[in-house]
Parts: C-alpha cells; structure tokens; sequence
C-alpha cells in the first residue's frame, strides 16, 4: 500500500489539471498558431508560465486504483501487475486465467 500522502497529493494534482486544462489549452492554441504574432507568443508563454506547475498534466501519476501502488501499473485495467494477478486468482477478471504449462 502507498503512502497515503501520496495518493491524496496525486489526486489533488488530478483536480487542478481538470481546473486549468481549457486556460492551457488556449494558451498553447495562441502559442502554436503560425499566424499569431511574436508579442502574443510571448505574452502567452508568460502566462503559461504563471500556472501553477501543478496544472500540467504531465505531473500527474498513474497509481494502482486497489493499492495506490506507481509502479507496475497496467492502463488496460487500471490496476497494478500485483493486483491484478491477484483479481485474476480470484476470478474477479472476466476471461483471465491463472497460466498452466
């Protein structure tokens, strides 16, 4: 199990991603714009500048929905390798079996 200071931190960065994702997304529609010019690019990198660090979505974690475990996490199902084989041994995963051989 993670430390549950961890996951609250996680999560309260999901929270301001969402918050901020629409001020961003202007933000870097101006910067990209090849018709914007030079002085708007600029004005719009300081204000992308100013958001808290936070808001970026690229700080955000992907952690184990069962455990908050980071490492080992499985996108598909949305779990960690170690909860999921454990899911799978309790046949609580449609169609996945324990591997015989």
């Amino acid at each position: 199990m993670a430390k549950l200071s961890m996951i609250v931190k996680n999560e309260k960065r999901k929270k301001m991603v969402e918050k901020y994702a629409q001020k961003r997304a202007e933000l870097k529609k101006i910067i990209k714009n090849p018709n914007s010019t030079p002085e708007q690019i600029e004005e719009a990198i300081l204000k992308l500048q100013k958001l808290p660090r936070d808001a970026s979505p690229v700080r955000v974690r992907n952690r184990c929905s069962q455990t908050g475990r980071p490492r080992g996490y499985l996108r598909r199902f949305g779990v960690s390798r170690i909860a999921l084989r454990e899911l799978a041994l309790r046949g609580q995963i449609p169609g996945m079996i324990k591997a015989s051989w």
